[in-house]
């Protein structure tokens, strides 16, 4: 307990290095969440695609504060389409930081 006059400090981590996390649940149906660390505000872009190419939605586009960050994607086009079971690939680019990972929808 503390002593009268004394306050608790809260401790708030920040990242020490980009990351691009696995999206769990993975694989998902019929949303999934992607989380990322950023050491400082950065321009940030994360982007869906196909596994063939083709870019499926833009999920951030803008400068966003250090810290941890989740975006979901509920499996959806950028026309709001739904997208067919499959491999999908999600990249983050942060800056010079550029990372890829790879996700399943199953229906």
């Amino acid at each position: 307990m503390n002593a009268p006059g004394n306050k608790a400090k809260l401790s708030v981590q920040t990242p020490e290095t980009f990351a691009l996390h696995q999206n769990y649940p993975n694989p998902f149906n019929p949303v999934t969440t992607i989380t990322f660390a950023l050491p400082q505000a950065q321009k940030v872009e994360l982007k869906i695609f196909s596994f063939f190419g083709p870019e499926i939605i833009t999920r951030v586009n803008g400068v966003l504060e250090k810290g941890f960050h989740q975006v979901e994607w509920n499996g959806k086009d950028a026309s709001g389409r739904q997208v067919a079971s499959g491999i999908y690939l999600y990249r983050l680019e942060a800056g010079s930081f550029v990372q890829t990972r790879k996700m399943m929808l199953l229906k």
